[in-house]
């Protein structure tokens, strides 16, 4: 069995078995699913995923040095792509992003996204799924005084769960528990 959520649909399914949940350790990785979850908002995750390649080409493979220094010009020509969501807000947010990133240097950005739970994932209780929770509430602080953009409360818990922060898969499903350390 695994989560109802991913039964459906051939891209969700192989998302939710390969890289959903499990504990992503890799700060670049860590950054590029935050801007995801971003852009995710007001939309289905389906969504970004269908669109996930476009992202990375439009947003130079997600490498944060190099949208630092995105400027008025990539901001056209993003708005412009429609391999992914062309909404100027989240588009500099992305950037604001990579460039706080940047100024905290990749190894204290990791440190800061595991510092929460002691680098050690949450296992959930497998039956409810909340939309946020105290803990997501506290990070999502944390990052918007930082500088952070589009990271309430909500996206910060769903980004929780993509990198196995949290550990949300339902019981029975195949994947609860089996989170090891992503490479």
């Amino acid at each position: 069995m695994r989560c109802t959520w991913a039964e459906g649909n051939a891209l969700m399914r192989d998302y939710h078995d390969t890289e959903w949940g499990v504990p992503q350790r890799d700060p670049r990785m860590l950054w590029e699913m935050l801007m995801l979850e971003g852009f995710q908002a007001g939309l289905s995750w389906q969504v970004i995923l269908n669109k996930r390649e476009g992202f990375r080409a439009a947003f130079a493979g997600f490498d944060p040095a190099n949208v630092a220094r995105f400027d008025e010009a990539d901001i056209d020509r993003l708005m412009a792509d429609p391999g992914i969501v062309r909404a100027r807000a989240k588009i500099a947010a992305t950037i604001r992003g990579a460039q706080i990133y940047q100024e905290m240097g990749p190894e204290a950005f990791s440190q800061l996204c595991w510092s929460f739970t002691g680098g050690v994932p949450i296992r959930a209780d497998g039956e409810t799924l909340p939309v946020s929770t105290p803990l997501s509430t506290e990070i999502s602080a944390e990052l918007k005084r930082l500088g952070f953009k589009f990271v309430g409360p909500t996206i910060v818990y769903a980004w929780m769960q993509a990198v196995g922060i949290v550990d949300d898969h339902q019981k029975g499903c195949f994947r609860r528990g089996a989170g090891a350390v992503a490479s």
